[in-house]
């Protein structure tokens, strides 16, 4: 019975707090599908950075842009790129699965789902955590993927970030605590080594617009279920009254 408990809550752990290989993500964060400015950032830096190689194949054009506020001509001119492609079409990606194949080992893969697979924190975490690493095929690995096979796209934004031995506010691996200062000292800090088109802040915060982006594209229709809720609740709320009213009308005679 021990054993049976146990293994219902191992069962029950949050996975999505965990990296590839069991390690804690560095970093969280919190989608906020309100934000439309930061949603409408995300979709164009995914349809610049990402959409060469991965695809939103449960996602369309226009669907996205009917959601986020943004006029059909906009999304025409600035973010579908191939000639192949029309506003109502699904988010297909530019790469053929033989070519990403050949090149990289693996077709990338599809990401319509993949907040909801590895949660918002791990795709946060990933994107802020490549670095250099000459002995990979791509230059890069990334400390929350070990081994990955992808290249870091965002390095033009991001700068070239490298493994050093620092200080640190944030623990990294197997970091210290030094008690008199307060700070992690490890081997394992990233630190942005050449600087790349966005301060660090901007990095972090386009990073969020990204992960956000792909929050909402996991599931569009909770931005419709977000609007709708406070408008159920009045009704609801309404309609109790009136029956509450309605029954005493009722039980008047009775009483």
């Amino acid at each position: 019975m021990k054993k049976q408990l146990f293994a219902l809550l191992f069962a029950l752990v949050p996975f999505t707090a965990l990296a590839a290989g069991g390690a804690a993500v560095p970093y969280s964060m919190t989608p906020d599908l309100q934000d439309q400015a930061s949603l409408q950032r995300g979709m164009q830096l995914f349809t610049n950075y990402c959409m060469g190689c991965h695809s939103l194949e449960h996602q369309r054009f226009a669907r996205a842009a009917e959601d986020l506020g943004m006029p059909q001509d906009l999304v025409e001119e600035n973010l579908i790129f191939s000639s192949d492609l029309a506003f109502n079409d699904q988010m297909h990606n530019a790469m053929a699965a033989e070519d990403a194949e050949n090149w990289f080992g693996a077709a990338a893969p599809d990401l319509t789902l993949e907040a909801r697979l590895r949660g918002t924190d791990w795709i946060y975490s990933y994107l802020l955590s490549f670095y250099k690493d000459p002995s990979r095929p791509t230059g890069v690995n990334n400390a929350v993927f070990e081994l990955v096979a992808m290249p870091n796209v965002l390095e033009p934004l991001q700068g070239v970030q490298e493994m050093v031995c620092a200080e640190s506010d944030r623990p990294h691996g197997h970091a210290e605590l030094d008690p008199l200062t307060g700070k992690y000292q490890s081997c394992e800090v990233l630190q942005v080594t050449r600087p790349g088109a966005m301060e660090p802040e901007e990095f972090e915060e386009a990073v969020y617009d990204l992960t956000n982006f792909l929050a909402y594209v996991g599931e569009p229709s909770k931005l419709q279920a977000q609007a709708l809720g406070p408008k159920v609740l009045i009704f609801i709320f309404i309609f109790g009254v009136i029956a509450y009213l309605l029954k005493r009308e009722y039980w008047r005679d009775i009483h």
